[in-house]
């Protein structure tokens, strides 16, 4: 594997960190629809000339904000995850998926889920990932 590979590995590894960082701090915005549920279900926002809404409403607003936020910080670990196993340069496989994962949230995850797949998908890096797994006894890559 050249210079060029190894720079753009770490420089993958380094924005796979960064976007881990910035999707957790965005993930924790669904604590907004959470406290607004339960202030429903507990009936906080009743005052006395409008009745306050069912408590499923409240219930679904915690449901649906927790999901999020577990999905959201899910997530960025793997892309935490992901970020060092490219620095290790180990588990390609694991990369790939986890890449085309990030696809699907656009703009930053779709750049560096593209430029992920594009980097791995080359030759030298394969050989240099395979080389690696060779090495550590882990031939399953």
């Amino acid at each position: 594997m050249n210079q060029e590979d190894q720079k753009h590995l770490d420089l993958l590894s380094l924005f796979h960190y960064i976007l881990a960082g910035i999707l957790a701090v965005f993930a924790c915005f669904p604590f907004i629809h959470v406290f607004i549920g339960l202030m429903l279900v507990f009936g906080k926002f009743e005052d006395g000339t409008n009745p306050a809404p069912p408590p499923f409403f409240g219930w679904m607003f915690v449901i649906m904000g927790g999901l999020f936020i577990v999905l959201g910080w899910t997530l960025a670990m793997f892309l935490l995850v992901t970020g060092r196993k490219l620095k290790h340069r180990r588990n390609r496989l694991f990369c790939m998926v986890i890449a085309g994962i990030e696809c699907a949230f656009m703009p930053l995850g779709t750049v560096l889920g593209i430029f992920t797949i594009l980097v791995l998908s080359r030759d030298s890096v394969k050989e240099w990932f395979n080389q690696q797994a060779i090495e550590t006894g882990n031939r399953s890559e």
